[in-house]
């Protein structure tokens, strides 16, 4: 009994947690997407500046496009497209999370055609710490070109395309040019499911109850029984 009322308690409380990140994470954004862009720092402090809209000026890395796969959109199965973005005026390059990607019909290996702008572009988007992260079975094949992963390891991205990638990454939300590629960046929002984390730590809250109840429910009739044999 005590073991499931502590791990009930001690699990509602983490989902209520959870609840007030991403309630916080909606007041960041409330804010910051109705802001001007600011030109991308390349030592940014996350803590700080995540979600922050950024401008960026340089040339899509086009021999590294990698596709992260079963990133749903509205229902179909996709990809997230992400590709290296090369800093104009500076040894640095950004990973660029550039947009949904439906996947073939026929063949999950076969990419859809999609354009990539040539020289110099223009591009905003939201400063994310990470490319996020899904349930996965398995490891990863070998990270090269145009591979369909299932999570990114930053680090060995950057170990095995030598490129001076910077530790976070842009989820892209327009071509300041205007130019069509093709790609959906109707991305979910990151304070998504307050509401799903508090009905999980109802439940959790629930779960605690139900054991106390259970164990003072049994423990007077035990001792009810306890009496009518004396």
């Amino acid at each position: 009994m005590l073991f499931a009322v502590i791990t009930g308690l001690s699990l509602a409380c983490w989902q209520i947690g959870r609840a007030h990140q991403k309630e916080a994470i909606e007041a960041r954004l409330l804010v910051r997407e109705h802001s001007p862009a600011v030109p991308l720092p390349v030592a940014a402090d996350m803590a700080a500046m995540e979600y922050e809209r950024v401008s960026l000026t340089g040339e899509f890395v086009t021999g590294w496009p990698l596709y992260l796969d079963n990133r749903p959109m509205n229902g179909a199965a996709g990809f997230y497209v992400l590709m290296p973005f090369k800093l104009q005026g500076q040894n640095k390059a950004v990973l660029i999370m550039r947009g949904w990607l439906a996947r073939n019909a026929v063949s999950r290996t076969v990419i859809r055609e999609y354009r990539t702008p040539a020289g110099v572009t223009h591009i905003e988007g939201m400063l994310r710490a990470n490319s996020g992260h899904t349930m996965q079975l398995g490891k990863n094949p070998p990270l090269v070109p145009g591979v369909i992963i299932q999570n990114l390891d930053m680090n060995e991205l950057v170990r095995v395309s030598h490129l001076p990638l910077v530790s976070f990454v842009v989820e892209q939300s327009r071509d300041l040019s205007g130019s069509s590629d093709g790609l959906l960046r109707e991305w979910p929002r990151a304070s998504t499911g307050a509401d799903r984390h508090r009905g999980y730590a109802f439940q959790w809250l629930a779960l605690a109850v139900m054991a106390l109840l259970f164990f003072i429910v049994t423990g007077f009739k035990s001792a009810g029984k306890s009496n009518e044999t004396r």
